[in-house]
């Protein structure tokens, strides 16, 4: 099973982290500057840390030099992906 999720990135922050929602894409910062797909690279490792999954079930799909970015999940449901962003945020679920 595979998910797609929309993303919205901010490079070059002070640190990772997931933000929260941006219309129905997520908010990512991550600290990596969007050079040489260390941005990207990034983006993988705190998705896959922020929802419990390995890095190689993450993949960026579309938008590998934009802010805006479409990647799939292998293995973890919508439902969950949303509970476990929204944990990751700091935000509460609606």
């Amino acid at each position: 099973m595979a998910t797609r999720l929309q993303l919205r990135v901010s490079p070059g922050a002070a640190q990772s982290a997931v933000v929260g929602r941006h219309g129905s894409a997520w908010t990512l910062r991550v600290a990596a500057a969007p050079e040489d797909g260390r941005a990207n690279a990034a983006v993988i490792r705190l998705l896959a840390d922020a929802l419990h999954v390995s890095a190689r079930d993450v993949e960026i799909v579309s938008g590998h030099a934009s802010r805006d970015k479409t990647v799939t999940l292998q293995g973890i449901d919508p439902d969950e992906i949303d509970r476990r962003l929204t944990s990751a945020s700091g935000a509460r679920e609606e």
